[in-house]
Formats: structure tokens, sequence, C-alpha cells
């Protein structure tokens, strides 16, 4: 987690995003890249004002403007740690994937302020369309979160002992926050399996992975959404830590993701991962 990208529209979950990237890069001695990305309409031409002197002069006022706000967080948080920042104009999501390619970033912290009904649909929150399709790990926040308050990380999974990128990945990340982790198989009608069967599957997945400093969980709920939701409550867990498949188009509305469904209804941070395993 040396090079951490922090999507930055300057509203409060990405203040509070920034905030704890900052902590994240003084933790790890690594570094942030603030980037604002501006959808520019299209402009058409007229006698009075050309398009291009327009567009260049308009474009030249947000950078400016990006760049006093930029200037205002990193005075108030940025406590040292180095700080690039940056402002981009095109589409959001396909800037994004082009700047954590660009720049190999290890990380990304982003503000989400969560999506609903027909908006969550047919449009979804930026955060979500980035978890769906970053090929680094993102942790989502919606609220001001210390990372030194981590101290319970809820891994929810259907315990396939063919996961080792995605667990290895939190194995990582549970070393990093010297956290208690724990694994929770969520059965529901859908997926429903009896409980003596799923504490074998939980003690081979424990004892497959190496793991330390856990416990096995089996939580019962209408659905995987919900189970994971109201089991980190119960435990009051901390972060939550998931893979998502990627899926998009028809497949993503008729199949969806468990972890882009979480990350719009819940208030602790998301930490989520493509886990090219299951792509």
């Amino acid at each position: 987690m040396k090079r951490i990208l922090v999507p930055c529209d300057f509203s409060d979950p990405a203040v509070q995003a920034f905030k704890f990237a900052v902590e994240v890069a003084l933790k790890s001695k690594g570094e942030i890249y603030l980037l604002n990305v501006v959808e520019v309409p299209i402009m058409h031409e007229t006698v009075l004002m050309p398009t291009l002197y327009f567009e260049q002069s308009l474009m030249k006022e947000m950078k400016d403007a990006a760049a006093k706000k930029f200037q205002k967080m990193k005075d108030k948080w940025s406590a040292g740690v180095a700080v690039s920042t940056f402002v981009e104009f095109g589409s959001i999501i396909t800037t994004l994937r082009a700047f954590i390619a660009e720049k190999k970033i290890d990380l990304v912290v982003m503000g989400t302020h969560g999506a609903s009904g027909a908006r969550e649909l047919f449009i979804g929150s930026n955060t979500e369309k980035i978890v769906r399709t970053s090929s680094v790990p993102v942790i989502a926040i919606k609220k001001s979160t210390k990372l030194s308050n981590i101290k319970n990380i809820v891994f929810p999974n259907d315990l396939s002992l063919e996961n080792e990128q995605l667990t290895m990945k939190v194995k990582e990340l549970q070393n990093f926050l010297r956290a208690t982790l724990h694994i929770v198989y969520i059965n529901s009608p859908a997926f429903f399996q009896r409980d003596v069967d799923t504490k074998v599957k939980l003690k081979d997945f424990a004892k497959r992975f190496m793991l330390k400093d856990y416990t096995l969980n089996v939580f019962n709920d209408i659905d995987q959404e919900n189970g994971v939701t109201n089991f980190t409550k119960e435990i009051k867990g901390d972060l939550i830590v998931m893979a998502t498949h990627g899926r998009r188009g028809i497949s993503h509305l008729v199949s969806g993701s468990i972890a882009e469904d979480v990350v719009n209804h819940v208030d602790c941070p998301i930490w989520t991962f493509k886990n090219d395993e299951e792509s």
C-alpha cells in the first residue's frame, strides 16, 4: 500500500477518504495521489465565443479552483505525507482506470455517498463502478474513520479453498492492521447448507490458509447482503473485506454483486478486491 489513489470531488466523503488515506500512508510509508476528474459537457461553437477558447478558459478556471481546494486539504490534513495532485478531464471511470494503470497504484481509497432505488439499479455510485472494475483493492469510506480503530475485520466468503489470491490479500491487510479476522459463511435460503457441514468447511479453510487471530462463524439470514450487514452489526465489525466478481451489463442487473450492494448500504469501511480466480 505504497501508492494510494484518492479520487476527490471535494465532498465530505472524499475528504474523509483523504484523511483515512493519510493514516494508511503514514503507516505504510507510502504516498498519496489526489485526483479530481471533471466530466466536461460538449460545447457548441458560436460566432461570439469560439469553442476552443471557451473550453480552454473553462478548464483553466476549473484547474485553478481545484488547486486551491487541494492545497487547503493538504495544509489541514496531510501530516507530512507526500501528496501529489492532479486534475483530469474526461469520463470518471475510464480516467480512474487509466490513472491506476499509469501510476501503478496499489490501493484506491474512495469516498462514497452510496446509492439506492432506481438510481442504484440503473446508474449506481461511481465508487460501486470502481469496485466492480478496479484491478487493485478499493477501500470505500462513507464517514470519518480512524485507521487505528479498525480492530475487527469481517470476512464473508463461500469458503472455497481455491480463493488463494483473495485470501492472501486479506491476510496481508489483517497483518497491516493487526486486527482480528472474523470469517463468516452467510447461510441463506438461496445458499443453504447444514451447519455441521459448514463448520467442517470453516475449519478446513482456516487450516488451508494458516490463519491466525480469527473466529469462525455461521450466520443465518434471508439473503447474503442482509447477512453480511447484520453480522457486522452484531459483532461490531470495523471493516468488511469482500471479493467482487466484476459483473457488467445484463449479468450485473440479474445477478448483481453482493460486495457492490454492501458498499452502497453500510456505513463502515469496505475493502474490496476483484477476484480474478472467479472472473
